[in-house]
């Protein structure tokens, strides 16, 4: 089988099977966290948990929510001592996440009892096959790993997986933007809620 038809054949079975999966495991939180959390919730504590000092920016972006939909989130989760926000200590006005002793233990239960669940379903599998499904699993998750600021591996999607945007330009002389005046449309987007830096400080890896 030529390359290209075995990464396109790859392509097809990880957009088809990897939804179905988080999907399966997003039903088995919803019934082990009910009442007690949703899963947004349960995926902030998750993401708190690997990236403690956080900013909210970073939390949207991994919910894939605006940073008004996740301040809600982390608003919800302090009031219930599972969050805490705190000044970074190195800037003052920027705020972090991490997650409270509490919060880090609802969270440890929750990963436990997932995975407990995992197991069961997978436990009708001969060795071979589960081998091949760690083995596959590991060689995926490294290709959308990239290595964070500090030197650690961050589990966010690399960045060129990512589409680029398009950007708003301000028309100027001949139709071209002037030297300054050309910006993404989602960092003015961004600057429109206020309350936090634009261009956030980069995220600490686990």
């Amino acid at each position: 089988m030529k390359t290209r038809t075995l990464t396109q054949q790859c392509a097809r079975i990880v957009i088809g099977a990897v939804p179905l999966v988080m999907r399966s495991i997003r039903g088995e939180i919803r019934r082990q966290s009910a009442p007690l959390l949703s899963v947004p919730q349960v995926r902030t504590l998750a993401f708190l948990q690997h990236h403690p000092g956080a900013c909210l920016y970073h939390l949207a972006e991994h919910l894939g929510v605006t940073r008004p939909t996740a301040s809600i989130l982390v608003d919800r989760l302090v009031n219930r001592s599972l969050v805490a926000r705190t000044p970074d200590p190195a800037e003052r006005r920027r705020v972090v996440l991490t997650l409270t002793a509490q919060g880090a233990r609802r969270f440890e239960r929750a990963r436990r009892s997932t995975e407990a669940w995992i197991g069961v379903q997978l436990a009708g599998l001969p060795p071979g096959d589960l081998r091949r499904i760690v083995d596959g699993l590991t060689v995926l998750e490294g290709v959308f790993i990239e290595p964070s600021t500090d030197g650690r591996q961050d589990a966010t999607p690399s960045r060129r997986t990512r589409p680029r945007q398009r950007q708003a330009i301000v028309p100027g002389r001949a139709g071209h933007a002037p030297p300054g005046r050309v910006s993404d449309a989602s960092d003015r987007a961004r600057r429109s809620h206020g309350g936090e830096r634009e261009h956030p400080a980069p995220m600490r890896g686990r």
